[in-house]
């Protein structure tokens, strides 16, 4: 009895895992789409959705089955709850990702509006802190996974930075509208991927120590 608990909890990690895998790559390749001008990885994007939508619900069949069947301990319930709530911040980034995707299908029908340097970095930035707030949930660490929380900073400053120099293309020139909306659209969702990403990582100090920290500020380091 003991073992089919832990190949059904294992089943759900590595379920987990793959939706995890499967977003990180979406956001990824969104913004290679942008700067490489390449609509079918935009559309290769879009269609993914579909994929992460369904592992979702699988993975909420899954943790609802075995609290129902099982006698759940503390930390196996805390584990079966952050689950839920890391799949459903994962479902979201991988909506995000569809906008920026759908963005950038607009964005490159046009001459590019400045030479994009600032939004790779964005886009990296928030796919090492989903990398790691999983990999953190994985290897049980919470100090990764306030790592990850603390980076947020990082990612709303480099926002704020993008936000004021294109609103600057829009005041200068108004032919630039356009582009320069959209440009932020694709910013402000990478702003809220990070912040997806440091809800999981709150997730993880939450299964593993019992801990709240949600609206707390991590300690600096």
């Amino acid at each position: 009895m003991e073992r089919h608990r832990d190949q059904d909890l294992e089943k759900i990690r590595r379920t987990l895992l793959r939706m995890g895998g499967l977003v990180e790559r979406m956001i990824g390749e969104a913004m290679q789409a942008l700067v490489e001008r390449d609509p079918a990885r935009a559309q290769a994007v879009i269609s993914t959705d579909n994929d992460v939508d369904a592992i979702e619900k699988e993975l909420d069949e899954l943790c609802h089955r075995y609290m129902a069947l099982q006698q759940p301990t503390a930390i196996d319930l805390r584990f079966l709850v952050a689950t839920m709530k890391i799949a459903n911040d994962l479902e979201r980034m991988g909506d995000s990702a569809v906008n920026i995707a759908q963005s950038t299908e607009m964005l490159n029908q046009e001459p590019p509006l400045k030479p994009y340097i600032d939004l790779p970095r964005l886009a990296a930035i928030t796919q090492e802190m989903v990398r790691d707030a999983l990999d953190s949930f994985v290897r049980k660490d919470t100090e990764a996974a306030l790592a990850v929380c603390r980076r947020d900073d990082e990612v709303d400053g480099l926002y704020k930075q993008l936000f004021r120099e294109l609103l600057s293309y829009m005041v200068e020139d108004p032919r630039t509208t356009s582009r320069a909306l959209h440009l932020l659209l694709v910013a402000r969702n990478y702003e809220r991927i990070a912040d997806h990403a440091t809800n999981i990582g709150e997730d993880v100090v939450f299964y593993v120590e019992g801990r709240d920290i949600r609206h707390n500020a991590p300690a600096s380091t």
